[in-house]
């Protein structure tokens, strides 16, 4: 890190869309003083449909974006991203923020667990990029993993069509395939879909333990700025600030159910 940056300087966040609101939430909820300044692509989600040389030009655009405005840390809130995109967007940071994905923190903590067979489900960049079961692989090569692409969970929850019938359906349809099978624990790989953990569960009835990477990514980045000497413990009452780059009304619902409804919110283009 460079020597000029203070604990009282903002964590940048990005996602694609509304699914890395859930790990900023997470983020607030055990760091409330630290300031958070989130970027919404929404004019390009979902991500895992889109080109790999087209994630790492929005990535690297994003990223420039989240350091121009003095972040001390880049969160890649996105599993997409954080597969495809992450060697770049560290190489274009290199020691100006701390750079973090939601992937490494997660198979450290699977790797961890009492997991002997675990499946992973996110979007089909992320699933066909083998990334989970690569680096699963690395630290724990008895550790089996199953791998399934999910392309319509993110759509769907990005309509707001999740906790209904509708959201039922297309969960069961995929959960019951038989490249699931006889896992015991689910990986969450994107983080649209803690938006649908309640579902997961109620499909699994609670026998398949689900890992949800916001709560891991948290710790994660509280371990870090300790460790860098950047938490800022302040008893403040950060303004957080919101960007999208194209306004829908449900990334707004999203982000007011998780931070209120006094939220700042601007569209802009990069």
């Amino acid at each position: 890190m460079e020597s000029n940056k203070t604990n009282t300087q903002a964590i940048g966040i990005f996602d694609s869309g509304i699914g890395g609101l859930t790990v900023a939430h997470q983020i607030n909820t055990l760091l409330p003083n630290e300031k958070i300044l989130y970027f919404g692509d929404t004019k390009h989600v979902p991500y895992g449909e889109k080109s790999s040389d087209a994630i790492v030009q929005f990535s690297e655009r994003i990223s420039c974006f989240l350091l121009e405005h003095k972040c001390k840390m880049i969160v890649v809130a996105c599993n997409t991203a954080s597969a495809l995109a992450f060697t770049q967007i560290e190489n274009i940071i290199r020691n100006k923020a701390i750079t973090i994905n939601v992937i490494d923190p997660t198979v450290e903590f699977t790797c961890r667990s009492r997991a002997k067979s675990v499946g992973i489900i996110g979007t089909k960049n992320t699933i066909l990029s083998n990334i989970y079961a690569k680096k699963i692989r690395l630290l724990n090569s008895e550790l089996e993993t199953k791998s399934l692409p999910s392309p319509l969970l993110v759509p769907m929850i990005e309509e707001g069509f999740y906790q209904n019938n509708i959201s039922k359906t297309i969960i069961s349809n995929y959960l019951k395939r038989k490249e699931l099978a006889n896992i015991d624990h689910l990986i969450l790989g994107c983080t649209h879909y803690p938006l649908i953990e309640d579902e997961i569960n109620q499909f699994y009835g609670n026998k398949v333990q689900v890992i949800n990477s916001g709560k891991i990514v948290s710790k994660h980045i509280e371990s870090i700025l300790i460790r860098s000497k950047l938490l800022n413990s302040s008893l403040s009452n950060p303004k957080h600030e919101f960007y999208v780059s194209d306004f829908t009304d449900s990334f707004e619902r999203s982000a007011e159910y998780f931070f209120g409804k006094h939220l700042h919110l601007k569209e802009i283009s990069l």
